[in-house]
């Protein structure tokens, strides 16, 4: 059981006579001195601070605690930088812990340099993190080690994360002016049906005479809004506590996975992104010496989607039998003919990661081209079915009245 880490308030004093005061995490006020004199600095003073009552954070769950991909991005690149430079491993995570802004990278990374400290590989350090450090860093940090160059595979983590974090981006602004006005649509019509729809129909009843049917639609569709609105509420609330819990189970993915790549629209999308990043992990992996059956059962892993994952277990069998890397791909459509061929070009020119660099890069921009595509188709779209839904339920409301005087007469 890993030790439980304490915060230290410490006071040193550097070469100059300069005295310093902040703040780190350890095990223990030993760890502590003896972590600041590899700093190069003399310790004066060493306090526990407690953690408790008034002195703690407030930590969201799923919010406060959580480890972004471009939080590991920017960690890689600056240890790559300093390993690089000549600094040794433990001042590297010394300062990465300090300067960290994510409070929860920098508590673990400064669990890692105490491993690290203690005598464990920087990968195994790691290692006892997985909810933090994704499989494919920690076998390409392993594969460093053991090849002695660590610096250059911490760049190539740093350049997968990047492209990963760019190519996340690229979807989530193309598909943030859809989201939005779905919303508004459907906040827009709840709205009309609970506040407008009840005071028009109050007014009609009071008048008398028979409703049009699309009047009376909306109005039984108002009513039906007030009871069951607070229920499907409820609904979608433990629908998306469900989701949360249960999306990354085998059973899920095995429906949901398929039936994306099937979706009319963004099935080509969700195919282009699954390719992207299978291409990219396993071009880096194997550019940084990790073995291939290892590389494809993380790859496989790390895809996104289940049909890749399958895909990965066929390649894994085939190579276990001596075959070629490319030949089952052909028996999976989720694989372009032209991923397929590059990839057994690649093989054949003892290329291969090179290849799916290649493949990588022009999926990215397939990805950036699609979204760009649909963002254009969907902008017109959404604004015509929002002007057609609160345009039919104004005309619905108003058709009543064209008959208003004959009723008062």
């Amino acid at each position: 059981m890993a030790t439980a880490q304490k915060v230290f308030e410490y006071t040193v004093r550097d070469h100059g006579g300069k005295v310093s005061k902040g703040r780190i995490e350890a095990t223990s006020q030993a760890a502590v001195v003896n972590r600041l004199r590899t700093m190069g600095v003399a310790p004066l003073a060493v306090t526990e601070i407690s953690t408790s009552g008034l002195n703690s954070e407030i930590k969201i769950p799923g919010f406060s605690d959580r480890v972004a991909l471009k939080d590991l991005a920017i960690f890689a690149r600056q240890f790559a930088t300093m390993i690089n430079s000549g600094l040794s491993i433990l001042r590297s995570l010394t300062i990465l812990a300090e300067q960290t802004e994510n409070k929860t990278l920098a508590g673990i990374v400064t669990q890692v340099r105490g491993d690290v400290e203690a005598g464990t590989a920087l990968s195994a350090a790691l290692g006892k993190h997985p909810q933090v450090f994704p499989p494919l860093m920690i076998n390409m940090i392993r594969a460093g080690e053991v090849g002695g160059f660590l610096d250059g595979v911490l760049l190539s983590v740093a350049e997968n994360f990047e492209s990963e974090v760019k190519l996340r981006g690229k979807v989530k602004s193309a598909m943030t002016y859809p989201v939005v006005v779905f919303i508004i649509a459907i906040l827009a019509v709840v709205g009309m049906l609970l506040f407008i729809v009840p005071i028009f129909a109050k007014m009609f009843s009071d008048l008398g005479g028979e409703l049009p049917w699309p009047t009376q639609i909306l109005v039984t569709m108002s009513q039906a809004m007030k009871i069951g609105g607070p229920v499907l509420v409820v609904a979608l609330f433990l629908g998306s506590i469900w989701w949360t819990k249960n999306r990354h189970k085998q059973k899920v993915r095995n429906v949901v996975d398929p039936m994306k790549l099937r979706m009319p629209i963004f099935g080509k999308l969700f195919q282009k992104i699954a390719v992207a990043r299978f291409s990219r992990n396993f071009g880096t992996m194997i550019h940084s010496g990790v073995p291939i059956l290892q590389a494809l059962s993380i790859v496989g892993a790390t895809s996104g989607n289940v049909v890749i994952e399958r895909a990965t277990d066929d390649i894994q069998d085939a190579v276990r039998s001596g075959e070629a890397i490319t030949s089952p791909l052909s028996k999976h459509s989720v694989f372009p003919p032209m991923v397929t061929q590059m990839m057994a070009v690649g093989e054949d020119t003892g290329a291969l990661d090179a290849m799916l660099g290649k493949i990588a890069d022009f999926y990215d921009q397939e990805v950036e081209a699609t979204t760009d595509a649909l963002t254009s188709l969907i902008e017109p779209l959404m604004i015509a079915v929002l002007g057609g839904i609160i345009g039919s339920m104004i005309i619905a409301l108003y058709m009543p009245i064209f008959n208003i005087f004959n009723l008062i007469k």
